[in-house]
């Protein structure tokens, strides 16, 4: 079977079919400056220790961002992770795309779950507090999630989950108030 493609775009000396043209849209972030977030957590137990690693980069800066506690959950250190990156970035004009293995964080984001959730205050959901904290940083003009596979060969990724499972290891971790006084109820 042949095909022809009578209509050719041309962007940047690469020749695409019409089916790409959707990609270079004049909004996409591929035709402007953005960020690149990785995320990842971990918890040992769960609850147990854990911990989050952030990769930011943009253009030729890359920052690594890490923490850990002494006793938490692996869905609030991926959440968290997600969280710390958006709010360390400080020109808030540019778009973030979000890489992350956690489908409990992408899928509330881009299946609009969160929206649910927020309207009911979060009552019947866990880690309440950190969604609240992550609506007020979250802006669905700029911010676009990507899952990826943990543990496979997004790079940035595994290193995010090197991070994170350090961060869980390191001596004096911080507490998680949050899961904490939770947990007391």
């Amino acid at each position: 079977m042949r095909y022809e493609y009578k209509h050719l775009f041309v962007f940047k000396q690469l020749v695409f079919p019409p089916l790409f043209k959707p990609i270079f849209a004049a909004n996409s972030s591929i035709l402007k400056p953005f960020i690149e977030l990785y995320t990842d957590g971990a918890a040992s137990g769960n609850p147990g220790p854990g911990g989050f690693g952030t990769v930011l980069k943009y253009g030729k800066f890359r920052k690594e961002i890490y923490a850990g506690f002494r006793k938490t959950t692996n869905n609030r250190m991926e959440l968290l992770a997600v969280i710390i990156g958006l709010e360390s970035i400080t020109n808030k004009d540019l778009d973030v795309n979000i890489y992350s293995d956690s489908k409990y964080v992408v899928d509330a984001i881009n299946l609009k779950w969160i929206y649910g959730w927020q309207k009911k205050g979060f009552e019947t959901k866990a880690n309440p507090d950190l969604w609240q904290r992550f609506i007020r940083v979250y802006n669905p003009l700029k911010h676009k999630f990507f899952w990826v596979k943990g543990h496979a060969s997004n790079v940035e990724n595994n290193r995010c989950d090197e991070l994170a499972v350090a961060a869980s290891k390191m001596p004096n971790l911080l507490i998680d108030v949050g899961y904490e006084e939770r947990a007391k109820k």
